[in-house]
């Protein structure tokens, strides 16, 4: 009776463990992950379709790593020309390891997103979104070493333990939900503010049927701003406040873009882009992302500025980030397979070449210009 009483006692302290001060996984790189910000922020993004795998190792230097990964995906639904609103469906997977236990938890959770027209230009929307799905929880005792496998003050890993656990994996059902509001400020810049509530339904996350622990609701706000600076460079500004119980965070930040190969398009394009972010009172963390066309690699670091700062010698965790974005061919045809519209799109491509090239030429000269290209492109390919 006492070795369970006693195995009791580990579930538990591992169950409370996991509802300690920082409930929920987070990355640093958490703008490429919209749907782990706020359901409400999907499909606020150039293109139709976006994957994105991350991957993070944290406190290697300290104990034993924490490592999570995940895996996001968003697509854009078509939409009919008369449509007054368009919607998203998205998929979120994520799994975390942690600890001598090796504690997991792995979540899928499929998403929708349906964003809503609020003036006539359609320049201002309202995103309103939700998630939801199935979370395994589980930790391996084979991992864990107990007082009665010591032999005379020596550790002996053949030497059985009596403690007895009954109970090793839960499953339980988790659900999130969102809104924001996106539009521009000016003909260029973009913002976004959002409002979020994740583990909607509290669910009970202890491994003992009779425990009672609950996951805490965690509440968000999230905010973003994106802005031309020239013609192929743009800065953006990424910030998230949340509130899970007692525990309290804020994290923001900066990312300046240069376009290398000149062509002012997000989805064409290849671009350097340098950063930082702070997450209060924990990290602060220095950004590199190189964007390949379609595919972007990203890389952080966190230099850990917590308590723990000593005892890590100031290294906390290594980041790395791919996305993938893109517009469907059926939904954009190629229309340099037009030869009226190539001629049209040659001839506006020389006259801004040109236009850059005069002394006297300013950026105005330079973004009117190539908003006539586009004009032109609209209106050969209707």
């Amino acid at each position: 009776m006492k070795k369970i009483k006693r195995s009791a006692l580990v579930i538990a302290l591992l169950s409370i463990s996991i509802c300690g001060v920082s409930q929920d996984l987070n990355f640093s790189q958490f703008y490429e992950l919209p749907l782990l910000r706020n359901p409400g922020l999907a499909g606020i993004f150039a293109g139709d379709f976006r994957l994105t795998a991350s991957y993070r190792n944290q406190w290697e230097s300290v104990t034993v790593p924490y490592r999570t990964m995940a895996l996001g995906a968003e697509y854009k639904l078509p939409q009919s020309e008369n449509a007054n609103s368009s919607k998203v469906i998205g998929l979120q997977v994520t799994n975390d390891i942690a600890g001598d236990s090796k504690f997991s938890r792995t979540q899928v959770f499929p998403a929708g997103n349906i964003q809503l027209p609020l003036n006539f230009g359609n320049q201002t929307f309202l995103s309103l979104g939700f998630m939801g799905g199935p979370v395994l929880q589980k930790f391996d005792p084979g991992k864990l070493t107990f007082d009665d496998q010591f032999v005379n003050g020596t550790y002996s890993a053949s030497n059985p333990t009596t403690d007895i656990f009954t109970k090793t994996s839960i499953t339980y059902f988790d659900m999130a939900a969102g809104i924001s509001i996106s539009g521009l400020l000016d003909e260029q810049t973009k913002y976004y503010v959002g409002f979020g509530g994740f583990h909607l339904i509290q669910p009970k996350v202890a491994f003992l049927q009779q425990g009672d622990v609950l996951l805490n609701r965690k509440y968000v706000i999230n905010a973003g701003i994106y802005a031309p600076t020239g013609m192929y460079n743009h800065f953006i500004i990424y910030a998230d406040y949340f509130m899970q119980g007692a525990y309290k965070q804020a994290q923001g930040g900066f990312l300046f873009s240069h376009d290398l190969s000149g062509t002012g398009d997000e989805n064409k394009t290849t671009s350097i882009t340098l950063g930082g972010f702070y997450r209060w009172n924990d990290a602060l963390i220095p950004v590199v992302k190189l964007d390949l066309n379609k595919l972007g690699i990203g890389v952080s670091y966190d230099i850990n500025t917590s308590k723990l700062k000593t005892a890590s010698q100031y290294r906390g965790g290594f980041e790395m980030t791919l996305t993938y974005k893109d517009l469907l061919s059926s939904r954009h045809p190629d229309p340099t397979g037009c030869p009226v519209v190539f001629f049209f799109l040659q001839y506006w491509q020389l006259h801004c070449l040109v236009d850059k090239l005069k002394i006297n030429s300013s950026y105005h000269d330079q973004n009117k210009c190539k908003n006539s290209y586009k004009t032109i492109l609209i209106l050969s390919f209707n």
